[in-house]
Formats: structure tokens, sequence, C-alpha cells
């Protein structure tokens, strides 16, 4: 269960851009501002070479939603800095975002031109989420999907995620919390335990072997303070060495080993068999040491129990933003309540044109229940595809009606990739798995 953030953030209001602020003082000088609009989330494309992306971060952008409030204190600072005039602080003072969002539940799959996320209400109330919405889905979705790589790569060996000292402190959590949607079974992170209930391991680093006179000392104070089961780290001196003794000290029933450096593949199977002559025949090997997708899968025939990941993790693995955007695809030509809505797209050079309306999401599906394609229209759902759509409610009218365990998202992840076609578990370049058709 989430408890709360593990440090105070009274506010996500000023999570946001400058100029989101300023559009909203024209628009409300102009009498636009409560024009009923609809903005909406996608990409244009993947990271060359990916098959997919992983929806993730949709539980932190409904905590941020909800946490959308200008205090005192941060209205004080806009008047002291100038960035808005007295009727703006006067209408944000009231903040309430009190529309509609749908999107792709988390853990989801995307690809191109995926409406990820559709947020409706007046352009103000709307306007005013974009930069924290992005913010968040840009960062959890890289993560998660270069977690779900690593766990494709990794063939049900478990994941541990151990990035918190390769980012910044908060974004750690935001990591540790995507990369277990994204199919890693545990995090070395406390505060994502506290946050998100997700399993911490640890036990010890090399500091822990170095301040003691041997590494026998230093084995034998980890033993008698955590266990037989516990896992001892062997590269630090000679590893060979470090087993033999790991093993006189805890015991046929040693836990595991944890190789951090060095040729892992020939000092995996090295260990292994060094491990099974000393009786320990149930001691796991554990590897670390800047791991990333192709690494794990070159791995793969190495007698290797668990990964531990971090820095490839949280930098998105080569891609740490998803180049999401959130674009005004549609509004209203008055503030008139029932006043319908007019589809609205950027047109520009550059490959950065965007496609106006609002839009339904489904996915096509062959006789085998295998995805085909995925459907993206503005006009009515052809009923072959009403039982496929993609998009859930989240908020309704203010309210949020989409929050679910994180466990939930993360087995939605697994069940989502059960139905892409098996070229999605490849690691080799590649365009997207399945086409996007506009109908």
């Amino acid at each position: 269960m989430e408890t709360g953030l593990p440090v105070a953030v009274p506010s996500t209001a000023l999570f946001t851009d400058q100029y989101e602020l300023t559009m909203l003082q024209a628009a409300l000088r102009a009498g636009t501002a409560e024009r009923r609009s609809v903005f909406e989330v996608f990409t244009r494309r993947l990271p060359e070479g990916r098959r997919y992306g992983v929806v993730a971060g949709t539980g932190r952008v409904l905590d941020a939603v909800e946490n959308f409030r200008f205090d005192d204190q941060l209205l004080d600072f806009l008047r002291e800095t100038r960035v808005v005039d007295e009727p703006t602080l006067r209408w944000l003072a009231d903040y309430r975002f009190t529309g509609d969002v749908l999107g792709y539940p988390e853990g989801e799959v995307y690809f191109p031109g995926s409406p990820i996320l559709r947020v409706e209400g007046t352009f103000a109330e709307c306007v005013l989420l974009e930069t924290v919405i992005l913010s968040i889905l840009n960062h959890d979705s890289a993560v998660a999907a270069a977690a779900s790589r690593m766990a494709v790569a990794a063939a049900g060996r478990p994941l541990i995620e151990m990035g918190a000292r390769r980012t910044h402190e908060l974004g750690a959590v935001a990591a540790a919390r995507a990369a277990y949607v994204g199919g890693f079974d545990t995090t070395s992170d406390l505060a994502a335990g506290f946050r998100y209930g997700i399993p911490t391991v640890g036990t010890s680093a090399h500091a822990f072997t170095l301040l003691h006179d041997t590494e026998r000392d230093a084995f034998t104070a980890q033993v008698e303070s955590l266990g037989g089961g516990t896992t001892l780290l062997v590269d630090t001196y000679d590893v060979a060495e470090a087993v033999r003794t790991a093993v006189e000290v805890a015991g046929p029933d040693l836990g595991a080993v944890r190789i951090d450096s060095g040729d892992l593949l020939l000092v995996a199977h090295r260990v292994r068999q060094q491990l099974d002559e000393l009786g320990a025949t149930k001691t796991r090997i554990v590897v670390t040491s800047d791991l990333d997708e192709y690494a794990i899968a070159s791995l793969a025939a190495a007698p290797v129990d668990a990964y531990g990941v971090g820095t490839q993790l949280v930098t998105g693995s080569g891609h740490p933003t998803c180049s999401m955007v959130y674009k005004l695809v549609a509004r209203a030509d008055s503030e008139a309540p029932g006043a319908p809505l007019r589809a609205v797209a950027k047109r520009s050079t550059g490959g950065k044109t965007s496609i106006g309306g609002a839009k339904w999401a489904a996915r096509a599906v062959d006789a085998e229940g295998v995805a085909e394609a995925e459907v993206v229209g503005t006009g009515e759902v052809p009923p072959e595809l009403a039982g496929q759509l993609l998009q859930v409610k989240l908020i309704d009218r203010g309210a949020v009606v989409g929050r679910e365990p994180l466990d939930a998202a993360r087995e939605r992840h697994r069940a989502a990739l059960a139905r892409l076609p098996m070229s999605a578990a490849q690691l080799s370049r590649g365009e997207p798995v399945l086409p996007v058709e506009h109908v």
C-alpha cells in the first residue's frame, strides 16, 4: 500500500514551465480560458531500434493532479517574481482540476501515435498540467521500457534494481517504481520500499570487507549478523579464495555470492564449479557491474541466478526520455457548455505534425489472440474492435477513479507482452512490432 512521499512535497503546482501560467493569463484576458478542450499525450516515434514502449507513471500522474494546488506560499512567490498578474493569481488560488482523464492503463504497451493519455476540461485547467504530466510519463516510461527489455533478456531470472546512486534522489524512487512495473523484482532503495511497497534487498559492499582485517573476519561478521542465507561479495580480492572462505564460514547452505567485476561469463562458470565442488550446490550466483539488456542476454548460458542493474536502468538504457508530447487536439469555439468540439492540429515541417481530434485506440488481434495492429480513430469505434479498446477512465469530473495497486500494473505489463508477436522479444534493432493504423 502506498503510504506517502518519503519527503515533504507540499504541492506539485510549480513543477511546471512559466509559459503555462503566462498562457493562462493571456487566455483569461482574451476570454478563451474556459473553452472546453482536449489534450493528448503521445509520441511520434520510439527510440531507435525499440519494438514497443511501456506506459509507466500513471499512478504518479494521478497523485500529481490531485496535489496540484496553489497555496499562499506559492502565490506569494508568483506575485513577488511577477510571473502573472493579480487576476490570474486569484484564479490560481481556487484551482482544482474538474475535468476527465482517460488513458492507457499503467503497464500497457504503446506505439508511435498511440493516444497514451487524454485530458479533457477547460483550456485553463488542462494546460497547467502539461509539464508535470510529461515529466512523469517521459521519465517513468523510459525506465520501464528499459526494465522490460532487461526482463525479457533475463528470461525469468530475478532482477534487482540498484540505481539510486546513479540518479536524482527522488528520481531514484520513481525509477524503482517504473522498473518494478517493467519486470524487476526488488529494489535496493528503501524510499521506494516505503513509498510503494516494492520488496527491498541488500547486504554489503566492498567497504565492509575492506573495513575488516581479513576477508574471513568480514564474512564471519556478516553471517553472524544476517545468517547463513545472506549474500557474500566475493570479488574484493581473489574470487576463488573468497568463495572457499565464504563456504567455510557460512557452510554449504550459504544463500548467495555476488560478483561485481571481471569477465562475468567466465567468472560465473568458475564460481559455479567451485561452489558445487565445495558442496554448496544450492548457493546462488548474483552478478552486477554496469549491466544492460545486451550484457544480460550475453549471460543467458551462464550459471547466473540473478542480476543487479543500476546505471543503465535508471537512464533508460541510453534513452532517458520517450519524447512524449502533450498537444491540444480539440477545442470548442466558445465558452458555452454545449459548444461542439472542433479538431485542431499543429501543421509544421520536420516531422512535428500531429493529428487533430479526440481519439480512441484499440488493439486488433488475430485468430490466436496475438496482437497484429494498433488502431487509432476519431469517429465511431468499429463493432469488431469494441472489446479491444485500450483507454480507461482515470479521472472522472476531477475525482480519481483509476488508482490501483502497483502489482496490477506489473501483471498487466506481463500480460501485454505475452499478447505481442514473438519478435517483440528481440533485442536487435527493428521497427515497432505493431503498425499503427489511423481510421
